[in-house]
């Protein structure tokens, strides 16, 4: 359907892939991998039309739709949810400014058909120069219209955009509100069902998960298997690539791998190609090694003058074998011991808040041990950030009482801490401003443990990936001793390898963790308690993350089925 052609990406004279080719058929569900800064997103830009490559070409067919969701918003901010949805026939239907149409502008094409054919008919009936060619193109025109609008089965347009505002958790009283009164990851919830919406050939997806809950993701992937044709993702959400994908494409040091298979068995496969890869290298050392030291040790000797000059030349047309890279960096992640804390750390009792005439949550109650590990989940807006900044005392309570155990030290990592870094320093500065004591000798060694090596200290903020933010960010809440970690979604824009060492100094964290994410990988074998925030309530599930999203699936079916 689509096909890259030898397409290379150089900056300043740096390249960051090369002589890439690959084909995107129908039903292909294609997981984009690579490691942060091997040019995954640049390639998604690419195959969406957004970017150009420095050389070579993508063809696809001109009534192929292709529809590109970014890591950056594109939701206006004067028009409701409906309105931004709906945009598409906003012209058409004469609407105003709401969340339901700026979601319908999905449907755009279609009905500026209907309304190109409706003002040809108009023409028609008005002209009198019947054998002109000008009359003529007219009728060939609307003839080549109708027949693609008639093809295309009759859609009532606002139940499906309602049906996928819903999917991914918009209540109907959202639907006419205005869409800036809707946090960013919201309305990158509009931008998503605008693509959905589309129903394109091609869907490129950059970080889809980020900004959704559970229930939202587990709807999505639904949608990509059941309703989607082809898709092209990028994620750090393990689960949810595998789930939904039957083909991997790997960037790596300037080329890409294809495997048609999902990405827990491409990770086999390239285990096995790397292995392949370092015996053939080996070999191909070894047989420069002895050559060069017959080279070397008969240099000079009259006799051996022809077959040394053959050796040389032999060396030189040698093509050198690369091994592709692994990422062998680690962080060496140790939280720094703490004194103990009291034997409960956190206890809710009763607890209600709202915000003017919108309830939150009430008689909400949280008993939490020192030493446990609770995930706080639900969907967006159901209160996991509220009840987080009501232990942390930065907002007021209804009624009932927050209480913060003796001896509690609090480290908080929000979801925009990343954003919160001054972007006009370096990295190196960063942590310098905040370094103190015997740390400070050390800066060059913390920052190298994350990743940060030689040069790259000296980069500003503002010129990093939201990985490398998201690290710089983790680095600054490890300097201080905390005994009782909370984490709002700190596993948002990391790559997977980072996610697991994360998580392995979290499992071995001797304190009281409180994490709210919505990625289940990262929670599996983290989380040993969940805490469920909806319908205006908070419910202990004394289990495991696996548990508790087994009984989930099995509501969601109930309630589908009612």
């Amino acid at each position: 359907m689509i096909t890259v052609n030898d397409i290379a990406v150089e900056f300043g004279g740096t390249t960051l892939f090369s002589e890439v080719t690959f084909a995107i058929n129908e039903t292909d569900k294609i997981a984009l991998m690579g490691k942060n800064g091997a040019g995954k997103s640049t390639l998604l830009k690419i195959v969406a039309g957004a970017n150009k490559p420095s050389r070579g070409t993508i063809s696809a067919p001109s009534d192929a739709v292709v529809a590109y969701l970014p890591q950056h918003l594109l939701t206006e901010d004067n028009c409701t949810v409906m309105e931004e949805t709906s945009k598409a026939f906003a012209a058409v239907l004469n609407m105003k400014n709401t969340v339901m149409e700026e979601t319908s502008k999905a449907f755009a094409a279609v009905l500026n058909m209907k309304k190109e054919i409706d003002e040809i008919n108009e023409q028609l009936t008005i002209r009198t120069d019947y054998e002109s060619d000008e009359y003529m193109k007219l009728i060939e025109r609307v003839s080549e219209l109708s027949e693609k609008y008639y093809s295309i089965e009759e859609v009532n347009y606002e139940a499906e955009v309602e049906k996928i505002l819903k999917g991914l958790g918009f209540e109907r009283e959202d639907f006419n509100r205005p869409t800036k009164e809707f946090s960013g990851g919201w309305r990158m919830r509009i931008e998503l069902a605008k693509i959905l919406l589309t129903k394109p050939d091609l869907i490129l997806l950059d970080e889809p998960t980020n900004h959704l809950d559970m229930d939202s993701i587990q709807w999505l992937e639904d949608f990509l298997i059941n309703q989607a044709k082809a898709v092209m993702v990028i994620s750090h959400d393990r689960a949810f690539v595998d789930n939904i994908t039957n083909r991997t494409i790997e960037v790596t040091m300037g080329r890409i791998y294809d495997y048609k298979a999902k990405y827990s068995h491409y990770l086999e496969l390239r285990k096995d190609r790397r292995v392949h890869q370092q015996k053939a290298y080996d070999e191909q050392q070894k047989y420069i090694a002895d050559n060069q030291a017959f080279i070397d040790r008969f240099r000079g000797t009259f006799s051996k003058t022809d077959a040394v000059q053959s050796r040389v030349r032999m060396l030189e047309k040698i093509v050198p074998i690369e091994v592709d890279e692994i990422d062998n960096s680690a962080l060496k992640l140790k939280f720094p011991p703490s004194i103990r804390s009291g034997q409960y750390p956190v206890i809710v009792k009763d607890l209600e808040k709202s915000y003017g005439d919108k309830l939150i949550f009430k008689d909400a109650n949280l008993v939490i041990e020192r030493g446990q590990k609770v995930a706080f989940v639900g969907k967006n807006g159901e209160g996991k950030s509220t009840m987080i900044k009501a232990i942390m005392k930065e907002i007021e309570i209804n009624s009932g009482s927050v209480e913060v155990g003796h001896n509690a030290q609090i480290g908080y990592f929000a979801q925009n801490q990343a954003a919160l870094l001054d972007e006009n320093a370096t990295i190196f500065e960063t942590i310098d401003n905040i370094a103190v004591g015997d740390v400070r000798t050390q800066i060059k060694n913390i920052l190298g443990a994350f990743m940060f090596h030689g040069d790259d200290t000296t980069k500003k903020v503002k010129v990093l990936s939201g990985g490398e933010k998201t690290r710089l960010a983790m680095i600054k809440l490890l300097l201080e001793p905390v005994n009782l970690l909370i984490l709002d979604e700190p596993s948002n824009h990391l790559d997977m390898k980072t996610k697991d060492i994360i998580k392995d100094a979290l499992r071995d964290f001797d304190g009281t963790l409180i994490l709210v994410s919505h990625d289940r990988d990262f929670l599996d074998g983290l989380a040993t308690k969940v805490f469920e925030f909806g319908n205006k309530r908070v419910k202990e599930h004394f289990e495991d993350i696996k548990g508790f999203l087994a009984h989930k699936k099995m509501d969601t079916l109930k309630e589908i089925e009612k």
